[in-house]
């Protein structure tokens, strides 16, 4: 006696892990997970992996075809009449590897075609230069002469790589084209030629100076210009000035990248220049007016009457000038009122006599922070 067995292919829509309702982008993000966690190079010698990763295949491509999922959602399997993985593998049908995928996968996955011979020319490094300069010079800028080492082309063999001068020939591995492919299951696997590093050509006599490299160290000295008003961190950017390119691509950049040694006196923020003056208590309450140092010359300070420790006293168009622009930040000095440690004897009679006079009937002219607080709880 004997019986068939029939398996039944599990829902795929359970396969991907949806519901009935799955739009098409969600359909095809959610095939997309599938297909990265199950993918054979991701595990290789992993038989169930592998199968899972079929399924998920043979799902996608049913659900993502209108006509396909509409006799699925129908009929079910029967409704396919034997569709699914059809002679054309499981990505006929239309199915879009690199919309699926993208970027990361779009040279990985390649359905056929021919690929393109990989360019020997190369654009140079871009570079990068740290200059240490003095507040002063950030303030008025300078010219300075600086040392660097960079890639340039190779004097022996002009950038050609052979010591024949005869240039490179065709990888024997990759053919020229390269890249190397193998097959991984249903697709065709693109890498890059590790014999020529995917240019498609090898140096058969390399340059004994480059090493086939067709560029050398160099040490050269560069002049730069800092204009004003840079500040910590400033790039100023030197076009073509950084590593020669390979197969005589264009150079790269050189940033030249400040670094601003701190002042003694004053401190910036933004444009405008910040700093602390010491005053005496008469300058204070009587108001003042003297010259103080500042970067590009001395600056007239006016200090108002009745100035309290702290205040600020703001100098327009004494700051740092605008990078590239016209005019300065401001001057911004805080004062702060000195009070002396000690009095002699005048001295404390003096002040006991002010003292006096800044009272009517031995109460202050106007409520003082005592007498506020009395109000206040009164």
């Amino acid at each position: 006696m004997s019986s068939n067995t029939r398996v039944s292919k599990e829902d795929y829509y359970e396969v991907l892990g949806v519901t009935r309702d799955v739009s098409d982008q969600e359909l095809k993000s959610a095939y997309r997970k599938k297909a990265l966690k199950y993918h054979p190079d991701r595990n290789p010698g992993d038989h169930a992996a592998e199968e899972r990763f079929k399924q998920a295949s043979e799902a996608y491509q049913v659900l993502s075809d209108a006509d396909k999922r509409a006799a699925y959602d129908r009929y079910g399997h029967a409704g396919l009449g034997g569709q699914g993985f059809g002679a054309g593998g499981p990505f006929s049908g239309g199915v879009d590897i690199g919309d699926i995928f993208g970027d990361l996968f779009g040279e990985m996955f390649s359905m056929g075609g021919n690929s393109q011979r990989g360019s020997r020319q190369q654009r140079g490094d871009d570079l990068r230069f740290d200059l240490t300069i003095d507040f002063e010079d950030s303030f008025f800028g300078t010219e300075t002469e600086v040392k660097i080492r960079r890639l340039e082309t190779c004097p022996n063999c002009k950038g050609r790589g052979s010591a024949s001068g005869r240039g490179p020939s065709v990888c024997s591995q990759c053919q020229g084209r390269g890249q190397l492919r193998y097959q991984q299951g249903f697709f065709s696997v693109a890498r890059t030629c590790g014999a020529c590093g995917g240019t498609g050509s090898v140096i058969g006599d390399p340059c004994t100076t480059c090493r086939g490299e067709g560029r050398a160290t160099s040490e050269i000295k560069l002049h730069v210009k800092v204009p004003p008003g840079v500040e910590d961190g400033t790039r100023i950017r030197y076009a073509g000035e950084g590593d020669a390119g390979r197969g005589g691509g264009p150079k790269g950049d050189l940033y030249v990248v400040l670094a601003v040694r701190p002042h003694d006196f004053f401190e910036r923020h933004g444009y405008d220049l910040h700093c602390v003056i010491p005053i005496s208590f008469p300058q204070a309450a009587l108001g003042a007016e003297f010259e103080m140092p500042g970067i590009d010359g001395p600056v007239n300070l006016k200090i108002p009457e009745g100035t309290q420790s702290g205040r600020e006293v703001r100098v327009r168009g004494r700051g740092v000038p605008y990078l590239n622009e016209k005019g300065q930040g401001d001057l911004i000095a805080k004062v702060v009122v000195q009070i002396p440690r000690k009095l002699n004897r005048g001295q404390r009679e003096l002040v006991a006599k002010l003292s006096e006079t800044l009272t009517v009937d031995n109460k202050p002219a106007s409520p003082g922070l005592m007498e506020k607080m009395k109000d206040l709880f009164n």
